[in-house]
């Protein structure tokens, strides 16, 4: 039987964090540098939970050390390893050389940089909240769904827990606070699932800004607790 929830967390539930950091990226680390998907787990998860990567260390070792046999395989009680573009035989090389390179980091105190976002991993992770509100409205589907930008924002305050109202407000200042160029705005809206642009006459950061500030302004009377 596969394996539950407890043990998939407990054996490779940061080895899974990681494989997950190289969706639409190279697995081209070597064993003098970390490619772009690993520094950019590195980046994040240092500042973030830096006691994880230890974690990571040990689960990725563990699993390039004793890759699940075929009985484990046939019972379904394994991790599958998601296809990152190399053979079989390059598998086991791989996972050992990320594991050393996170070693090396906790070691030797090598952190990344704060920086931009640099994957699409990455910029969920930094901003849960946001590619929550972006992807679930704002989608392609928005127009067809809400009269128009102003009105799917009223209707994702009322449909959302205050609390994560607030988490959106502080990601939307987090997010105008790297002082990107334009364009790389239009490429952070879409990289959190952002499908129309947004209103005339506004830039995607001029229109984060305002939605910023209409989500942080008082509720309206009849949203109000009593």
């Amino acid at each position: 039987m596969p394996l539950s929830p407890l043990d998939h967390d407990r054996r490779h539930g940061e080895l899974d964090q990681v494989m997950r950091a190289y969706a639409g990226q190279p697995a081209d680390d070597t064993p003098e540098r970390a490619g772009q998907a690993l520094t950019a787990y590195l980046r994040h998860t240092w500042h973030t939970r830096p006691w994880a990567l230890a974690v990571a260390e040990q689960q990725l070792r563990e699993y390039a050390e004793h890759p699940p046999g075929r009985l484990r395989q046939r019972l379904g009680e394994f991790y599958a390893l998601p296809d990152v573009g190399l053979a079989d035989g390059e598998i086991q090389p791989w996972l050992l050389c990320l594991a050393d390179h996170l070693r090396r980091s906790v070691e030797e105190g090598e952190v990344p940089a704060p920086a931009a976002p640099a994957t699409h991993w990455e910029w969920h992770a930094r901003f849960p909240e946001l590619g929550q509100f972006l992807g679930g409205w704002f989608s392609q589907d928005m127009p067809d769904e809400f009269a128009d930008h102003d009105a799917a924002v009223d209707d994702y305050r009322a449909a959302t827990d205050p609390q994560l109202v607030a988490r959106l407000v502080g990601e939307l200042h987090e997010l105008l606070a790297l002082d990107l160029d334009e364009s790389d705005y239009a490429v952070a809206v879409a990289e959190l699932g952002m499908e129309v642009d947004p209103p005339a006459p506004y830039s995607p950061s001029g229109w984060l800004a305002l939605v910023a500030d209409r989500l942080a302004g008082a509720r309206p009377e009849y949203e109000t607790r009593p």
